[in-house]
């Protein structure tokens, strides 16, 4: 038995969902990171569900500049989120309205 083209792209669908939903209902900077970042999950799974159907490796090579920018933006992220936690004591998005003191 095998998995089709429609059954991961369905995934990759819903974890982009899942993500973008995260992303608008929710007001704390770390919950709303992580939703970007599984959005960027569910393009990678489609972008490599697309390669293996075309049988090409365009989509893998892609995936794997993704997850080297990923792993920086998740350091760069990570140090703007504990700086703006230092500053304000709060991580909560409708408390961090400016960014001066």
């Amino acid at each position: 038995m095998t998995v089709g083209l429609n059954a991961f792209i369905l995934v990759a669908g819903l974890l982009f969902a899942i993500g973008m939903f995260g992303v608008i209902l929710r007001k704390n900077t770390l919950v709303i990171y992580m939703s970007l970042e599984l959005m960027l999950n569910g393009v990678i799974l489609a972008l490599v569900a697309f390669s293996r159907y075309n049988g090409t490796m365009d989509g893998n090579l892609f995936v794997f500049f993704i997850i080297t920018v990923a792993a920086a933006e998740v350091a760069l992220g990570l140090a703007i989120i504990v700086a703006l936690f230092r500053l304000r004591q709060s991580v909560m998005v409708d408390q961090l309205t400016s960014l001066s003191r």
